[in-house]
């Protein structure tokens, strides 16, 4: 909550430090807990807009309240109080509210409503619901639909396509050097070094006169590793389709490698060839339904060609619906044939995921590396996988608690 009312004060290293005054405690106090209709006209106009707004929420009945602070189920009221959420807090605890309204209010048939998407603040829960409600989307809400995902995606793409190209671009053989290499292998730290006697003091910068960089390897299409994500579409793993929808379109943009995208509940889809657009690739997406992994496996194992060149990745909470010992034995038998089979039990932001424990301890035992996986985490994932180096080794690094094997 913004205000003026706080006053800078040196501290003892003559650092300012801000001292809340005694009537801002109250006010934030007043605020937090709530106030009846008496306190609430000694506030100020926006105060009195921000308690109202708050009330609306976390009131002590939200549903059935019919006083001030009502939400009811009017598009227009909500897209107000949207407003002034938005006003009030930053954006990462506008989308935690936003939560709070659909899980509280019931809110998500208000998606429905052109008005009222528009005015949301936009964030991968949002497109997994407005994927997860798309097939009862009246036509009218479809294409402002496909106007906010396409606005979230291309934010995700601006954030994750860098550090993902640059680390899966393996072919790159850093043992050779060329003095005329593209902008993407330039080593900067020796090109800097190499230019330092042309620093211009006017312009505070070098001016390189020699560029040093890396060697590409030159690979046939054939010797082309290959990445295989098969992602659980079931409910429960909606932010994951998301995140591993966009990453399977910034791989597929990569010459060095061939990627394909399987999604799968109890049936399978193949989104490869969308890949191009990965708006479509989500609107090719059906979450929720039931789990088959066993049958989604199978499925992958007839698309690899090269099994010692073939990274597949498994993305899944590994609460089977299909055949278990079947699954186990093709994934022991993809180990055996030198696939790199990798377990994700979740690629989100989310916090650790629930999962079937038993089952992903046995995949640990079949050697299968299982664990959970930020984005931000991913790219180096990929090229550590892509380099076929220790992947477990390499989530201790990263703090990531993997998977036990079974005893």
């Amino acid at each position: 909550m913004n205000d003026n009312t706080n006053t800078p004060h040196p501290d003892e290293s003559g650092k300012q430090q801000i001292i809340e005054q005694p009537d801002e405690k109250s006010r934030r106090w007043r605020l937090a807990l709530g106030v009846d209709d008496e306190q609430q006209q000694a506030l100020s106009e926006r105060d009195q807009r921000l308690s109202g707004a708050l009330s609306a929420l976390y009131g002590e009945d939200p549903q059935k309240s019919s006083g001030r602070g009502s939400l009811g189920r009017s598009a227009p009221k909500v897209s107000k109080w949207l407003g002034d959420i938005r006003e009030f807090f930053p954006a990462p605890v506008v989308q935690v509210v936003q939560r709070d309204a659909f899980e509280r209010l019931g809110l998500k048939e208000m998606l429905m409503e052109p008005e009222f998407l528009a005015a949301i603040e936009a964030d991968v829960h949002l497109i997994a619901d407005l994927i997860s409600l798309r097939s009862v989307m009246p036509e009218k809400t479809i294409d402002t639909a496909r106007q906010v995902i396409e606005k979230v995606v291309n934010e995700l793409l601006a954030k994750l396509e860098q550090k993902t190209s640059e680390a899966i671009r393996g072919a790159v053989n850093k043992s050779k050097r060329s003095f005329r290499p593209r902008f993407n292998d330039i080593d900067w730290h020796r090109t800097i070094h190499a230019n330092l006697r042309h620093y211009q003091r006017e312009y505070n910068t070098v001016v390189p006169e020699k560029l040093i960089g890396f060697m590409r390897q030159q690979r046939r299409l054939a010797d082309l590793d290959e990445v295989i994500l098969c992602v659980d579409q079931s409910g429960s793993m909606a932010t994951s389709v998301v995140y591993s929808s966009i990453f399977a379109a910034v791989m597929a943009s990569i010459p060095a490698v061939k990627t394909k995208l399987i999604c799968f509940d109890t049936s399978i889809v193949d989104l490869t060839e969308e890949l191009a657009d990965p708006v479509s690739v989500l609107f090719g997406v059906q979450l929720g339904g039931g789990t088959d992994i066993n049958q989604a496996i199978a499925y992958c194992e007839n698309q690899i060609e090269q099994p010692s060149k073939t990274h597949l990745l498994l993305i899944s909470d590994l609460y089977e619906g299909g055949n278990e010992t079947e699954l186990k034995q093709r994934i022991a038998q993809l180990i055996k044939q030198d696939v790199n089979v990798i377990t994700l039990l979740a690629l989100s932001d989310d916090g650790r995921p629930a999962y079937d424990a038993e089952m992903a301890s046995e995949f640990a035992t079949l050697g299968s590396p299982v664990f959970a996986c930020t984005p931000d985490q991913f790219p180096d994932l990929m090229a550590t996988a892509l380099k076929r180096e220790d992947v477990l080794a390499w989530a201790a690094d990263q703090d990531i608690k993997a998977i036990r094997p079974t005893e």
